[in-house]
């Protein structure tokens, strides 16, 4: 599975926001961004004047790097959001992604950050509806249960979830964290999703192609 690898702070720091990719170390003096917030290079501290296509490129980036996909993958998504009724294009798009099923392990605390949860997806630690499930862009849906598999509950990441619960939970999920269990219990609405992002401007950014 394709995938990017190299240093995850270097693009906190290109899209001028934390994206939140390295759990912990995000909320700790050690964060890349924090010490250095300009874009990487021999040139980032200089200031440039940035076109309406470059805001929509960047805001593009930023969500599609958020949530750690390439470009063939969000592109996909855009495509099948433009095709949901009922919602904007945007706001479709962000639900998509939010119900992928590696973020929703992410935000119901059993990984620190996406990528982690896409980790423990990837390795059948996590069911659904009592069946294993090893993709991390499975959609899951209101109603499905999230639970960890019992013979996977003693790996440390766990055993602490058990210990210390888990915080911020959304409230279109339900988290129980003696249990390791989860339930969604509705699509995600646009206030539920934390991240600084403009999603019109990744409609019209695709809108000109």
């Amino acid at each position: 599975m394709a995938r990017y690898t190299g240093p995850v702070c270097r693009l906190c720091r290109r899209e001028g926001t934390k994206l939140f990719l390295k759990g912990d170390r995000c909320y700790s003096d050690k964060c890349a961004f924090n010490r250095r917030p300009v874009p990487p290079g021999q040139h980032g501290q200089g200031r440039r004047k940035v076109s309406e296509y470059g805001l929509q490129l960047r805001e593009k980036q930023k969500m599609r790097r958020a949530y750690g996909l390439l470009e063939k993958q969000f592109r996909l998504y855009f495509n099948k959001a433009s095709r949901i009724k009922g919602v904007t294009t945007g706001e479709a798009l962000l639900q998509l992604l939010e119900l992928r099923l590696d973020n929703v392990v992410y935000r119901m605390g059993l990984g620190v950050s996406r990528a982690q949860a896409r980790q423990l997806t990837l390795h059948r630690h996590i069911l659904v509806n009592g069946k294993k499930v090893n993709i991390p862009s499975y959609q899951v849906k209101p109603g499905d249960e999230i639970t960890v598999k019992e013979d996977s509950q003693s790996i440390d990441i766990f055993k602490a979830v058990k210990e210390n619960g888990v915080s911020n939970v959304p409230k279109w999920l339900e988290m129980n964290a003696d249990k390791l269990t989860g339930k969604v219990l509705q699509k995600p609405e646009r206030d539920d999703i934390d991240l600084t992002l403009e999603e019109h401007l990744v409609v019209e950014y695709y809108s000109k192609l």
